[in-house]
């Protein structure tokens, strides 16, 4: 039988994202994150309200917080599907896990402006690839996370045995030899690929349920 589903969102995206992608699925949950602290206290927080075992699907820059929880709870965690996601080695952070230079500007735009990029760059990243009424959406309803979460490092762990990647070919955010040095550092069992931005749950939700449910039978 398969653990219930975890869903952890990239930065800033609210829970029904996955809406049409969880009404195809078992039982899930969208992780809630705090309003602030740091990478250890977003993990705690799912946690705390997670199911007592779980297999994590995780989006974007919930692959970091994916790898403090097992960090923090490897006996919870049954799988691991990273979506485009973020997967740093040990002693890494989101930041220093990113290539030179973008290293260095993400840091600097965190430094000036925050953890809410501009609408501009919403629309031509993150939200690249959706109907406009999704993208207003996406851009009304975006929320700062803490800049710890950007800045602290992965705690030493040990990824479950089923373990996939699934990499967005037409990722405006994430581009795909980006996600290529994520999936190596997750060193994957499953892998899959799907022709989509870097949010796949509304670009094609119902090509994204299908991919989920194969690597759970995988």
């Amino acid at each position: 039988m398969t653990s219930p589903l975890l869903f952890l969102s990239g930065a800033g995206l609210p829970a029904w994202i996955w809406d049409d992608v969880r009404a195809a699925l078992p039982t899930s949950t969208v992780a809630a994150y705090p309003s602030a602290g740091s990478l250890r206290d977003y993990a705690t927080k799912v946690l705390n309200e997670a199911p007592e075992r779980f297999t994590i699907v995780a989006h974007s820059i919930g692959g970091v917080i994916a790898g403090q929880l097992v960090a923090q709870a490897p006996d919870r965690v049954d799988g691991l599907l990273a979506v485009a996601a973020s997967i740093p080695r040990a002693g890494q952070s989101f930041l220093t896990a990113l290539p030179f230079p973008q290293k260095l500007i993400v840091r600097a735009v965190i430094r000036l402006a925050g953890t809410k990029p501009p609408e501009k760059a919403i629309r031509a990243g993150l939200a690249a690839g959706l109907e406009e009424p999704l993208v207003d959406r996406i851009v009304g309803e975006f929320s700062p996370e803490s800049a710890a979460l950007y800045r602290d490092t992965v705690a030493p762990g040990t990824f479950p045995a089923r373990r996939g990647y699934l990499t967005t070919t037409a990722d405006k955010e994430f581009p795909v030899a980006l996600q290529q040095v994520y999936a190596k550092n997750l060193d994957p069992t499953w892998t899959h690929t799907l022709p989509t931005g870097h949010l796949p749950m509304l670009e094609s939700p119902g090509d994204l349920s299908l991919a989920i449910k194969t690597f759970l039978e995988s």
